[in-house]
């Protein structure tokens, strides 16, 4: 009974997504089934003759068929979300058309007839095959949409530019991408993978993929000193320890230093761009940058031990789109790092050499 929900916004009113066609055949069918109660040859009932027939309303049938498995007006009203008597005027007004009683009423109950258990057994049918295929068409559509969850910084720097080459390599997939961090839930939000930094705690019952590890480096405007001390360091409220860690990983010192911060990661890498510092990177954000010159990165990157991983409620592998768009972009990641001479393996790494024109 639950189910008709699904399909009654679907088959009802101005937002029906079916053509009249689709529903004629319907009620040929149904009409088919009840036709003799009428008195009439089974035949005259077919599709060439439709066009002559003045067919119910494809509310009467559904109204009807929600009565009929209820057996009660008051509880088809309360599941359709309509007064008991807009049930009744439905019923009257099909069973006036077909000629028959379809329900038999009875101190103040009702039961269907033999006329109206013939019918209902046509009329359910008919339903679920409905249902069914509008199931089946909207299954086909969500497998063709990716919805991906992706951290700000990571999508407008590095993935947004290449999906042209996703799109090429995947013309039957669309995709949906949403910018977001940290955790997710992916039974509310309606997101198939999420691209995140392993920065934060997940839920362990969700599957994940490797896709590279992160390579961190400062970066400035090309006309900048090749040095630290003395420059202003932009820093970023969203990786408060970018700048430490590499401090530490690479052994260079900053002295005598002015500081500014930024909210977002990508906000200091943009002051960086318009020469107002030197900003800490990731190699992956910056790289079509160094490629045309807008930055340098004179102290090339290193490996800060953390990784970027796919996410996801179901498993990655399955053969379908998740597998299809993780083979793509952890290709484009390797690809990447393999452009800026940066390793991807588990072995320790020393800093990559300076990228610098």
């Amino acid at each position: 009974m639950h189910r008709r929900d699904d399909y009654r916004a679907l088959i009802g009113g101005e937002k029906s997504i079916y053509s009249e066609t689709y529903l004629t055949v319907f009620l040929t069918e149904v009409f088919c089934q009840y036709w003799p109660f009428r008195g009439h040859a089974r035949e005259e009932a077919g599709p060439e003759n439709m066009q002559a027939m003045k067919l119910p309303p494809l509310n009467a049938f559904r109204y009807f068929d929600i009565a009929a498995q209820t057996e009660s007006f008051v509880r088809a009203a309360e599941h359709l979300h309509v007064t008991h008597g807009a049930v009744s005027r439905q019923v009257r007004l099909l069973e006036e058309h077909l000629g028959v009683d379809l329900f038999e009423r009875r101190n103040r109950a009702i039961f269907l007839s033999p006329a109206g258990r013939a019918l209902q057994g046509t009329t359910q049918a008919i339903f679920e095959q409905l249902e069914g295929a509008v199931q089946r068409l909207q299954q086909q559509a969500r497998d063709n949409v990716l919805v991906l969850s992706c951290e700000p910084t990571i999508a407008m720097r590095w993935l947004i530019p290449r999906l042209p080459r996703f799109h090429a390599d995947h013309p039957d997939l669309q995709l949906h991408l949403v910018a977001a961090g940290g955790p997710l839930d992916f039974a509310r939000s309606g997101v198939d993978l999420a691209i995140r930094r392993d920065d934060f705690h997940w839920d362990n019952q969700l599957y994940n993929q490797k896709i590279c590890d992160e390579w961190i480096g400062p970066v400035c405007h090309p006309t900048a000193p090749n040095q630290l001390n003395g420059q202003r360091l932009l820093h970023s409220t969203t990786r408060p320890g970018a700048w430490p860690t590499w401090l530490r990983l690479s052994g260079q010192q900053a002295r005598h230093n002015e500081r500014s911060d930024y909210e977002h990661f990508y906000l200091s890498i943009q002051a960086a761009n318009a020469g107002l510092g030197v900003a800490m990177a990731s190699a992956l954000m910056v790289r079509d940058e160094l490629d045309s010159g807008q930055l340098q990165a004179p102290f090339g990157f290193v490996r800060d031990g953390s990784a970027y991983h796919l996410l996801s409620p179901q498993p990655v592998e399955d053969g379908g789109k998740r597998q299809r768009f993780a083979e793509w972009v952890t290709s484009e990641c390797q690809r990447c790092l393999a452009h800026l001479g940066l390793m991807q393996n588990d072995e320790p790494a020393l800093p990559s050499p300076p990228q610098v024109r």
